[in-house]
């Protein structure tokens, strides 16, 4: 059966399978330094004999031919859900994994809600559509307490944003939004021959780790606001950029605080910079 990628889907077919299953591995091997992760906490002792027996969950978006889902499915550990909206793509899942072929449905990962999938924490995989891989980020952090890990392939130019520090020029509104609660690690270039078709950029494979962060520190929609409207204006400095958000519903205040990171980029600000900007702004 030959699925047929489609250019309205933003279907890219991985067909490297040493890629496919470092993409794997680079989810798999990282369980252990995930805690949120397992079913319980264990003791140091009994740790090695417990792990054996834990179970992961894990949610693929977008698996396409299976090539990522051919190691999930033999990994002994993992509890594997798939978010699919392809129906040639499911016919061909449940085809070639008896696993899923009465079990598979079809699923817009943008639109489910993730807790009717699984109620305790999850890990997400996949190669991402690059048209909607900013629109998938955004809904995970609207669940970040049940995803503590993702591993993912998308556009290099994004991946090098979201992983970016401050100073870099790629640095930007989801690089500030992810790296308040993640860990963001640039893992390996991959270059175009390696798709069906290929795409006209090249792909990275990213990991996202939850950091230690419990909570933000500040007014979540304001530390938004804030950093949308630096970004939305990235060229001027934060003295200019943030001036209209003064009188708002959020930011009753009628006069600028007094602050000298007002006077820098909001590619110069650090997460924890924009928190205390943040506050200065509401308080």
């Amino acid at each position: 059966m030959y699925v047929k990628p489609k250019k309205a889907l933003g279907q890219h077919f991985l067909t490297d399978l040493s890629i496919a299953k470092a993409i794997v591995d680079a989810l798999l091997d990282h369980f252990d330094k995930v805690p949120q992760l397992g079913d319980k906490a264990v003791t140091e002792a009994t740790q090695a004999a417990a792990h054996a027996s834990v179970r992961y969950n894990v949610l693929e978006i977008g698996p396409g031919t299976g090539v990522l889902t051919q190691y999930l499915v033999d990994a002994p550990n993992v509890n594997l859900e798939l978010a699919e909206i392809d129906d040639e793509s499911i016919e061909y899942l449940r085809a070639h994994y008896m696993q899923f072929l009465y079990t598979l449905k079809k699923r817009d990962f943008l639109e489910v809600p993730l807790e009717e999938i699984f109620s305790s924490p999850f890990a997400i995989i996949g190669n991402f559509p690059y048209n909607i891989s900013s629109q998938i980020f955004f809904k995970i952090l609207d669940y970040l307490p049940q995803v503590p890990l993702v591993v993912c392939m998308l556009q290099k130019e994004v991946a090098e944003r979201l992983a970016s520090k401050p100073g870099n020029k790629a640095y930007g509104i989801l690089s500030v939004l992810l790296q308040a609660w993640y860990d963001i690690e640039y893992l390996f270039t991959v270059n175009e021959n390696v798709f069906n078709p290929p795409p006209k950029v090249k792909s990275a494979v990213i990991r996202l780790t939850r950091n230690s962060r419990t909570e933000l520190g500040c007014d979540p929609v304001a530390f938004k606001q804030i950093v949308k409207a630096g970004f939305n204006l990235r060229r001027k400095t934060l003295r200019n950029s943030l001036k209209p958000l003064l009188g708002t519903t959020v930011f009753p205040r009628k006069e600028l605080p007094q602050t000298d990171m007002l006077n820098l980029r909001p590619e110069q600000l650090s997460v924890d910079q924009f928190i205390l900007l943040t506050n200065l702004f509401i308080n």
